[in-house]
């Protein structure tokens, strides 16, 4: 068998070769597992990596709302418990990459939102934003970087998404930057309330539900992966997206 696309792209045609009839049934099994095997050893061996499932197409059931999630490598860890806990309410997408700062936002928005109309988009920016990069985009110490976006930078940037957002006509909730604990790199935990209080002046005067993440993460004391790292554990994540699925599913039945 030739395959002409990427070695992940090959995954596919690899089992569109094995037989499906019933009769071949474990013979088609077996040929699966080699084909992924061999797919997965060629994408080590010539340095590709494994689609994330996080990253995946979803088909959409008809009958139900399409939600879209929008937001950075903390969304990313919640994303697949969400949509398990709102299998069978809603198709839950996200675009297949970290959404990171307000910048690469106003780029990519129109690819992000397609041309699918959507029923609730939940959205968020600004742990990106007020990082610190050295000159090849890489985190960096406060006094050796330069931030991604100032405070106004990012009020403005974000001013233009939740316009853009409201233009779907789909309902918005809009998830604070959540935690940045001391010691985590390139961060300055105490640039978080100037953020987010810029970011949520900009949500409430277009009148946008707020997802409380941070006050659900301090009441329950839901802990980072690491002391001085801005992200979750799976477990933490799962926390994190059983109580937003819970706003999510009000907000879909709210008029």
């Amino acid at each position: 068998m030739r395959f002409g696309g990427t070695v992940s792209e090959n995954v596919i045609m690899s089992f569109q070769a094995v037989p499906n009839k019933s009769s071949d049934l474990r013979a088609a099994r077996s040929l699966g597992r080699i084909a992924v095997g061999a797919v997965l050893f060629a994408m080590a061996a010539t340095g590709q990596q494994a689609p994330r499932p996080e990253f995946a197409a979803i088909a959409d059931q008809p009958d139900l709302p399409r939600v879209l999630v929008i937001g950075d490598s903390i969304s990313i860890g919640y994303t697949l418990p969400l949509r398990a806990a709102l299998d069978g309410i809603a198709n839950v997408h996200r675009p297949p990459e970290n959404c990171a700062h307000t910048w690469k936002g106003l780029d990519a928005i129109e690819r992000w939102l397609g041309e699918g109309e959507w029923d609730l988009i939940h959205f968020n920016w600004g742990l990106h934003d007020l990082k610190f990069v050295d000159a090849q985009g890489k985190l960096a110490l406060p006094s050796e970087g330069k931030q991604v976006s100032t405070v106004e930078e990012y009020t403005a940037n974000l001013e233009k998404l939740v316009r853009r957002l409201k233009q779907t006509g789909a309902k918005l909730i809009w998830r604070p930057t959540t935690p940045v604990p001391e010691g985590a790199q390139g961060r300055v935990p105490s640039d978080l309330p100037r953020y987010n209080a810029a970011a949520r002046e900009v949500v409430e005067r277009h009148g946008i539900e707020i997802d409380e993440m941070n006050s659900f993460i301090r009441d329950r004391n839901i802990p980072h992966i690491r002391p001085d790292n801005v992200h979750f554990s799976r477990d933490s994540s799962a926390l994190l997206a059983g109580n937003t699925a819970e706003l999510i599913r009000r907000k879909l039945k709210s008029d």
